[in-house]
């Protein structure tokens, strides 16, 4: 029942958060403007940090970053909810098979309140197995928590419909 719960606020943040911005990008002269410049840094910065990880597999890393409660939807594979097996699955089947491109200027970063931020953007993977071929951009939603001084991912919404 928690994880019901649970997914039907995510679904419903997805939905505001995508219906949002497609509606105001189809507004002319729609530029996204963080509200927080500090705050858009500081999750810009912790993108950088744990992609960073991600592409040279370090796995110590990735999981101080991962909170124990992830939550990790995935539109090909389904939820993950145990940070062991997520960890073991990046390290099976990303770990020199494929790299993280950041879209440059893509990333949105939205205040949570007395929680931490909501990171949405877009993203590609060079596919080191198949002659480094690299995808059409996907989408992302992040939703970072800040607790005693230390940024960690509780949520990621990863969307690959473009390249199915």
């Amino acid at each position: 029942m928690k994880k019901n719960i649970s997914l039907s606020i995510l679904l419903l943040i997805i939905g505001l958060f995508t219906g949002l911005r497609v509606f105001a990008q189809s507004q002319d002269g729609y530029v996204y403007k963080p509200q927080s410049q500090e705050l858009y840094n500081t999750i810009v910065q912790m993108d950088s940090v744990y992609f960073s990880a991600y592409n040279a597999c370090d796995m110590d890393k990735q999981a101080a970053i991962y909170a124990d409660s992830i939550e990790f939807y995935h539109d090909g594979s389904g939820l993950q909810t145990s940070k062991k097996d997520l960890l073991a699955a990046i390290k099976e089947n990303i770990c020199g098979k494929v790299t993280r491109v950041l879209i440059k200027g893509s990333i949105e970063v939205y205040n949570i309140p007395d929680f931490g931020a909501v990171e949405i953007g877009l993203h590609r993977f060079i596919n080191h197995a198949e002659n480094n071929k690299l995808s059409r951009p996907d989408k992302f939603i992040i939703i970072w928590r800040h607790s005693h001084d230390k940024w960690q991912i509780t949520r990621v919404i990863s969307l690959h419909t473009g390249n199915k």
